[in-house]
């Protein structure tokens, strides 16, 4: 990783650099840790959010990630060919498929999560509880503007 002496003071304290590199460190040690598993970060994004509600359509899921839906249905289709989710009749609307989590899913979120925490625990290391704190609430801030500061 290049030192800050090599970017110079005005590239070494930009918002966009500091971003980057953090995202870029996160996303190494995610490679490392959930890698064994057979998932990455984007698939366990999916899975936490699977997880925290009812059955959603594929639209829905790509709605509520900001994810496009040519990508969602890669992601989806990973998954489902992992074993991890499946696609059924939605009970309400039998017009309309739902994604949900499979019995594997559910136990490699379980696991995954654990390696995703273990991931940024690592990341933040160099900061303490309450500094660690800060910086999620702060980022939460930043990452939605239109709720309440």
């Amino acid at each position: 990783m290049p030192t800050e002496g090599d970017l110079g003071p005005q590239l070494s304290v930009r918002l966009t650099y500091l971003l980057k590199r953090a995202q870029l460190g996160l996303d190494g040690l995610h490679e490392e840790l959930l890698g064994p598993l057979g998932v990455n970060h984007r698939e366990l994004a999916v899975l936490l959010l699977l997880d925290a509600r009812e059955p959603e359509s594929q639209q829905q899921v790509a709605g509520r990630l900001g994810v496009d839906r040519t990508t969602m249905v890669a992601l989806i289709d990973g998954l489902e060919g992992k074993g991890l989710v499946a696609r059924r009749p939605d009970a309400a609307d039998r017009r309309r498929n739902v994604i949900a989590l499979t019995g594997a899913g559910r136990k490699t979120l379980r696991r995954a999560t654990r390696a995703s925490d273990e991931a940024e625990g690592r990341l933040l290391d160099g900061l303490d509880e309450v500094e660690a704190a800060q910086l999620r609430a702060l980022l939460g801030r930043i990452a939605r503007p239109g709720e309440q500061r």
